[in-house]
């Protein structure tokens, strides 16, 4: 919200070298969050001249200058600066005549962009100043000609300063309104809060208007869909105003402050209502009463119904949208935009107001359903008073008949829907306890009086009717921070919680925060993604159609699913550094997957207030809860190694998706089993399935290998991309509640090579595990160092050579004993798979 500084000094007492800053620190103390200052950028010499005559210059290029003559000081006399009181400027506008008022900046003048003027010479002349348009002096985007100050309605003295005459001067505080506060988004709100914060006197702007009662009008109000156990509208005043001039210019004072407080002027008649909507919250809208056609209802929208809105866009409405119609259909989404069937122009004569109060809820998703975000909705779904409508209806009857030089009639209607309000219970000692604050009971009852409340004190406590301006005060806690927060926040005493005793983090957390430690150290870089995907990402790494989460409202059209899989995410990752030059990736990321054991639907209504849902209820609500597991995943691409001299790059593949599982799972304890698998999306010959013992039995949590090359073409990424993913939760069922630490042998070690030849279709994995098996305890570790194909080796077969390491713990092996435990392995392997000795 900004706040223009002399808008607000005339509400509160407000100091007079008051800054923007100054304003912002003292907002700052009641809750309020500040954001910036604003003004328009211009200084002077800006003063008022008039033209005297000019001279019509065609130029080479097609464009046709004047030269003019123009007065910027009374005759005989020292312009502004310092200079004569006749100067020739060049102009490019053809909008003026001879005689009319302008506005001069003169050399020394700095306009918006830090343009600073100064005696240029330019198509043959030498330009002493600039007549200056709206836009160059930051008060609207209108460049077609320059100022002509009658048509402001304006006629200064000649040499007058026109930052003043314009109130260019003015400055504007901005702070940030939280969406509890929605009364901050008016003048009337920031100055009720400057004042609890400065102790100032606060004049409410309702003092400025006088609603007089009307009738005639013939207003309905069918909403037949209450949200929240009330309708739509509980608060509708027609105010009307005849015979209205709409070409009457817009006083330059209300264009300085609309603009500086982030509206630019559209019309007369709109420019009001948008300038009380700011002062007083309420948001109001402007008919052209001649357009309407029969009477006004405030309705839900009919199936199939559509409505033209002020932007020029054809909407269909949805049967739960509030709309105003008159009898020929609908003529505004309530609460969010008018129609452009009603809507005032320079040729509308009469003029009907509207001033309501809306369900909040309602108008947010009518705001979001038709992704039409505005000033009043904004307003709306915070909360409005809904005791201020009569007021700003009159406010802006007052402002027509000034400066539109209306008629005001008591031609009209009013209804109001009356809202029972619930006293809230603030037992006596409860602020203090809470805040750790002492505070007195006059000055509990003094803070709530102070913030609008009214306070009955009765025995043991208080019971507090909020202000109709506070929608959001519902509990004793809120109470209780709004006494905190005009008691001043400094009063607050700073102490450390004492931590409870407990016993640290459980097993999943340690066992998490171990795998990403240790995946972290070894290199891999931690990425974080989006958990919205496409529906085709979800079915990347699926060979049949998989339940979903899908999202009801989006972020982005085409990701409106919940990830059951983090490797497409991974991919996108990827895919974006490699656009911006980052080949060599080792990345990774941790986070929940959701998987829906069946279609998730919507759930019934639970109720509201303070009814507590039945166990049923609660069960049906848990029931569409998806599981939720933790995943890890991670891609590679690019050289694992680079090139250097005398070493060769090496480039990443699926040996590095299966040493990041095995190093993982080394980290909390799991030992872990290759075995081969074709899973969808991934290479067929250069992927396996990770499998644990959980249990007793064997049990498959992940994947690790090389995408489909396929899969890969089609992300833009390289032929070969190592990937894998496992389900944490999987594992860590597997891992042991306590790592021990292994028995540390010194006796010293025998290796030997083995090179066994298979057929192709023997998995290596499985051959070194019967190696394993054959070779008894003896064997300390066995490890494939080689994959041949080739010459000397059969064809349809190839030749695994197998680093072994034999150790005994009582004694040295001899190479006698390590021999007889190979041949052993060799024999096994023989039987299993019809495995040779390769020559």
């Amino acid at each position: 919200m900004r706040v223009p500084l002399s808008w607000l000094a005339e509400y509160v007492d407000v100091p007079g070298d008051a800054t923007p800053d100054s304003v912002m620190a003292e907002l700052v103390k009641v809750g309020l969050e500040e954001e910036g200052s604003h003004g328009f950028d211009v200084t002077g010499p800006v003063v008022v001249g008039e033209v005297l005559e000019f001279s019509e210059e065609p130029q080479t290029n097609g464009k046709t200058i004047r030269w003019c003559q123009v007065r910027v000081a009374a005759a005989g006399q020292k312009a502004a600066d310092g200079g004569d009181d006749v100067r020739g400027i060049v102009c490019g506008a053809s909008n003026f005549e001879v005689g009319d008022k302008v506005v001069v900046c003169l050399p020394g003048a700095v306009l918006p962009g830090d343009f600073k003027i100064a005696a240029r010479s330019t198509y043959g002349h030498v330009s002493d100043g600039m007549m200056a348009s709206a836009r160059e002096l930051n008060l609207s985007d209108d460049h077609a000609g320059i100022i002509r100050l009658h048509e402001l309605g304006l006629d200064p003295k000649i040499g007058t300063d026109a930052l003043e005459l314009l109130q260019l001067t003015e400055q504007a505080a901005e702070v940030n309104v939280t969406p509890d506060r929605g009364y901050c988004f008016s003048i009337r709100g920031i100055a009720r809060e400057y004042a609890h914060a400065t102790g100032g006197e606060f004049r409410d702007p309702i003092g400025n208007a006088h609603p007089e009662s009307t009738s005639g009008f013939n207003l309905k109000i069918e909403d037949q869909s209450p949200i929240r156990g009330r309708q739509g509208c509980h608060r509708f005043v027609l105010r009307s105003v005849k015979n209205v001039d709409t070409k009457r210019p817009t006083p330059p004072w209300m264009v300085a402050r609309l603009k500086l407080a982030g509206m630019r002027s559209i019309s007369l008649i709109v420019d009001i209502t948008n300038y009380v909507m700011l002062e007083m919250g309420q948001p109001l809208h402007a008919y052209d009463a001649d357009k309407l056609q029969g009477g006004i209802t405030v309705r839900r929208a009919n199936a199939g119904e559509t409505i033209k809105t002020l932007d020029g866009q054809e909407r269909k409405l949805n049967v739960e949208d509030l709309v105003i119609a008159d009898d020929a259909g609908a003529i505004g989404i309530a609460g969010v935009m008018g129609g452009e069937r009603t809507e005032v122009s320079d040729a509308t004569v009469n003029v009907m107001i509207e001033a309501a109060n809306f369900d909040p809820i309602s108008i947010a998703r009518s705001a979001r359903r038709h992704k039409l975000p505005s000033e009043a909705s904004k307003r709306y779904e915070r909360g409005v008073d809904n005791n201020v409508a009569e007021y700003a209806a009159a406010r802006v009857v007052q402002l027509l008949e000034v400066q539109a030089l209306g008629t005001s009639e008591s031609f009209g209607a009013d209804f109001r829907e009356h809202i029972e309000q619930t006293p809230i219970w603030l037992p006596v000692n409860f602020a203090t306890e809470l805040v750790g604050v002492e505070y007195s009971a006059e000055e509990t009852v003094s803070i709530l009086n102070q913030i609008g409340c009214v306070v009955a004190t009765v025995d043991g406590g208080y019971e507090v009717i909020a202000p109709s301006w506070r929608p959001d005060l519902t509990h004793k806690t809120d109470l209780v921070e709004e006494i905190a927060r005009i008691g001043g926040y400094e009063r607050i005493p700073s102490r450390l919680p004492v931590a409870p005793p407990g016993r640290g983090l459980n097993a999943k957390q340690k066992n998490r925060r171990a795998v990403v430690n240790t995946l972290a150290g070894s290199g891999h870089v931690e990425v974080l993604t989006y958990p919205f995907v496409s529906a085709s990402a979800n079915q990347l790494f699926s060979a049949n159609k998989i339940a979903t989460v899908k999202l009801a409202n989006p972020l982005q059209g085409d990701a409106d699913e919940m990830r059951v899989s983090i490797l497409p995410g991974l991919i996108d990752a990827a895919k974006r550094n490699l656009s911006r030059g980052l080949t060599d990736l080792a990345i990774f990321e941790e986070g929940s997957v959701f998987l829906p054991a069946a279609k998730v639907g919507a759930n019934a209504e639970l109720p509201v207030g303070n009814q507590r849902p039945s166990e049923a209820q609660l069960k049906e609500l848990n029931d569409t809860v998806p599981a939720q597991p933790h995943h890890v995943a991670g891609i590679f691409t690019g050289n694992r190694t680079a090139q250097q001299v005398g070493v060769k790059s090496v480039e990443s593949g699926y040996a590095d998706a299966i040493h990041a599982v095995r190093v993982l799972a080394k980290s909390v304890g799991v030992p872990v089993e290759l075995r081969q698998a074709q899973p969808t999306g991934f290479h067929p010959g250069r992927t396996a399935e990770i499998v644990v013992t959980i249990q007793g039995k064997e049990v498959v949590i992940g994947v690790a290998g090389e995408l489909d090359p396929t899969v890969a073409a089609n992300h833009d990424l390289p032929r070969r991309v190592g990937a894998f993913e496992i389900n944490l939760e999987q594992l860590f069922e597997a891992a042991p509640k306590v790592i021990q630490a292994g028995v540390l042998l010194t006796m010293p070690a025998a290796t030997q090579d083995l090179s066994l030849v298979v057929a192709n279709e023997v998995p290596a994995g499985e051959l070194l595990s019967v190696i394993r098996e054959g070779a008894g305890d003896l064997l300390e570790r066995v490890v494939l160092v080689d994959d041949y194909r080739g010459a000397n080796v059969a064809e349809g077969h190839k030749s695994l050579t197998f680093a072994l390491r034999f150790r005994a713990a009582d004694r040295t092996l001899t190479q006698v004993e390590a021999s007889e435990a190979r041949d052993k392995a060799v024999e096994l392997a023989h039987l299993r798979f019809g495995a040779t000795l390769r020559a």
